[in-house]
């Protein structure tokens, strides 16, 4: 009874033996090359795998190729936004935002220590005067001082917009590069941001009219539209045609319109625009025009003084364009 139990131990170890065997003979090399210089190269790459320790194994020897990866995270871990705060020892990303790009230091207005609590009168005066100071010496020159301008300016404008703050990061960038290709001179600060941000507007897909820059703006409405295009030609800037439908989700929501009105707006825009009626038309007017005449189809109608007003358009405008797109639609109003 013991010898068949001897013969499958024996046969088991006679197969482990001859598992060994292959792995030390493909840890030996693979194709001649030596386990100690292996190179991932000498191996079909859809057999190799990295691991979560950046380890590269082949797997089906086992044999490690590459060990010992550096991390670049760091050596700490966090769950949640608060906590990697809390963690971090490093200050902000920098930002073309503002005039030092974010690497100056800043001293904070809440008149805190680190653990949170209030300091005294004493210091509270030491570090009025050392930011007062900083504020000084963080423009070294009118040039800076004029770009730190700018920049705040843009910001401004930007959060009464409501705008993304990439959107603040491209107009950054823009005026930047206006100011080295020296488009500045002759042109008033406010008028060449202003355009700027229009300008990233436009290239973010954000639909902003030029109504409604102008209305956080400090500059009139012919003097933007005269910068953005010089500074547009000057700089290269490829601006496709604003698309209409872009305006009409924020345009419907003011109106407190329907979902189904904004489909059929979006429908008549589409419809009317393949025939061609949008070619020299504006956008923002061609789509209250849309929205009015969908207000109308879908039984939530809205007068024309509403529409204009949060259009920034006039009635004529929204009259002559409605007109033409339920002609173009074959509809009889």
């Amino acid at each position: 009874m013991t010898r068949p139990t001897r013969q499958r131990d024996h046969d088991r170890q006679r197969v482990r033996d001859e598992d060994d065997a292959e792995t030390e003979t493909d840890a030996e090399g693979v194709e001649g090359v030596d386990a100690d210089e292996l190179d991932p190269e000498d191996f079909d790459p859809e057999e190799l795998t990295r691991t979560a320790d950046g380890e590269l194994i082949h797997e089906d020897t086992g044999i490690i190729i590459e060990e010992e990866q550096i991390d670049p995270g760091p050596e700490w871990r966090a769950f949640n936004h608060s906590e990697r705060q809390s963690k971090s020892r490093v200050g902000a990303p920098t930002t073309k935002t503002m005039h030092d790009k974010g690497l100056t230091t800043t001293i904070d207005w809440k008149d805190k220590d680190a653990y949170g609590r209030s300091i005294s009168s004493k210091k509270r005066s030491q570090m009025h005067r050392l930011r007062k100071w900083q504020e000084r010496i963080r423009t070294k020159d009118a040039g800076e001082r004029n770009l730190q301008f700018a920049l705040s300016e843009i910001d401004r404008m930007a959060s009464a917009l409501g705008v993304p703050r990439s959107v603040r990061e491209v107009a950054s960038v823009i005026y930047r590069r206006a100011l080295n290709e020296d488009l500045i001179r002759g042109r008033s600060i406010e008028g060449v941001s202003t355009a700027a941000l229009y300008a990233a507007c436009r290239k973010e897909g954000i639909p902003r009219s030029l109504e409604e820059i102008s209305d956080v703006s400090r500059v009139d409405r012919k003097e933007i539209g005269r910068t953005y295009r010089y500074i547009s030609q000057e700089l290269g800037l490829e601006m496709r045609p604003v698309d209409p439908k872009k305006y009409v989700p924020r345009f419907s929501s003011e109106l407190e319109l329907s979902e189904e009105v904004q489909s059929k707006a979006n429908e008549i825009i589409e419809t009317t625009a393949e025939k061609g009626l949008l070619s020299g038309k504006s956008p923002t007017g061609y789509a209250a025009a849309a929205i009015y005449a969908a207000s109308l189809l879908c039984n939530e109608k809205k007068t024309q003084r509403e529409v204009a007003d949060v259009a920034q358009v006039t009635e004529v405008t929204i009259r002559n364009r409605y007109q033409e797109q339920i002609e173009a639609m074959g509809i009889h109003s």
